[in-house]
C-alpha cells in the first residue's frame, strides 16, 4: 500500500473516530438530561400518589 494511501486512510479513520467521540459525548449528555427529567417526574408522581392517598383517607364531606 503506497504511503499516500496509508496517510489518507489514517486521516479518514482519525476523523471518523473523533466524530464517534463527539456523538458519544452528546449521547451521554442526553442520557444525563433524561435521567434528571425522569427523577423529577418520579418525584411528582410520588407527591400526587401521597395526595391521592390522603384524599382517600379524608371523609367525603371534608374532601369538598
Amino acid at each position: 500500500m503506497p504511503i499516500n494511501n496509508i496517510h489518507a486512510r489514517l486521516q479518514t479513520l482519525r476523523t471518523e473516530y473523533q466524530s464517534g467521540q463527539d456523538a458519544l459525548k452528546a449521547l451521554r449528555e442526553q442520557q444525563a438530561e433524561l435521567e434528571n427529567t425522569m427523577l423529577r417526574i418520579e418525584g411528582a408522581i410520588q407527591v400526587l400518589e401521597e395526595l391521592e392517598a390522603a384524599e382517600k383517607q379524608t371523609p367525603d364531606d371534608q374532601a369538598q
